[in-house]
This record gives structure tokens, sequence and C-alpha cells, in this order.
């Protein structure tokens, strides 16, 4: 999975690419496509992961099939991580 990181509108100093990417990977990462009719724009993704460190990263992005563009990336809230949690737990059992 390639991930293009030229002219982000978001602070990649406060999650690093790395991380990002790393959340991306999680085997127990949820990915949700927005259910709006609304949005006539490309299709917006959501990716809710974990980095190594353990890190839980919110993701907003675009995708070609090929190349993710993230649009936007922060530490999850705690009721992202809470359903992080539950999704994991249902996983496992």
């Amino acid at each position: 999975m390639d991930f293009d990181w030229l002219d982000t509108s978001f602070d990649l100093k406060k999650i690093a690419p790395h991380e990002i990417e790393e959340s991306f990977e999680d085997p127990f990462g949820l990915r949700l496509l927005p259910e709006s009719d609304d949005y006539n724009g490309p299709a917006r993704y959501y990716n809710l992961g974990r980095a190594v460190t353990g890190r839980g990263i919110f993701s907003v992005f675009r995708s070609d099939g090929k190349v993710n563009r993230v649009i936007v990336a922060r530490e999850m809230t705690p009721e992202e991580s809470a359903l992080y949690d539950r999704r994991c737990s249902e996983l496992v059992s």
C-alpha cells in the first residue's frame, strides 16, 4: 500500500507518517465509508487503527486503489477508541 505525503493539509509533526501507515496495516483496524449521499466529490473513507506503539489513530483518506491520500489524521477520541476496542474483542472471541 502506497501513500501520497506531498502537500498534506495537516501537521505531520503531530503524527508521523510511519505511524499513520502502521494504523492502516493494523489487522484489527476499521475502514468505513460514509453513508451520506450529500457529498458529490470523490469518496472519502475513514480508518481507525493502532500504530505499533499502540497509539490509536483516526484518518480520513481517499484512494484510487493503489495510492492512499490521507486528508487528515489525529489521535482517536475516547468514543472511537471504545468502538475500536469493541471491534477487536468481537474478532478475538
